[in-house]
């Protein structure tokens, strides 16, 4: 099971945002650090459900070196999140 980056970030006055480099676009947060984890897992699987019914392709897993040496928010917390298995596949 390939497992995408997530980028988890908190301002002074806010919920923790979770946000995913690999599907701009998919994003969600959480009240606390798990909720945010368990948020993260849900908005992936809702977003990769939504591009295949689109008839889109899902990208392939980034790889973590590269996300955190190119990305602009040197202040977000990187974390895996475990792809869902696509519908029809055991």
């Amino acid at each position: 099971m390939a497992g995408y980056v997530a980028l988890i970030h908190k301002d002074a006055d806010s919920d923790y945002g979770v946000s995913f480099p690999d599907f701009p676009g998919c994003i969600t947060v959480g009240s606390t650090l798990d909720e945010a984890r368990t948020m993260a897992a849900e908005a992936l699987l809702f977003h990769m459900e939504g591009m295949r019914e689109d008839g889109r392709t899902i990208p392939s897993p980034s790889r973590l070196t590269e996300v955190i040496t190119g990305r602009p928010d040197r202040d977000a917390v990187a974390f895996l999140v475990a792809a869902p298995e696509p519908p029809g596949r055991a």
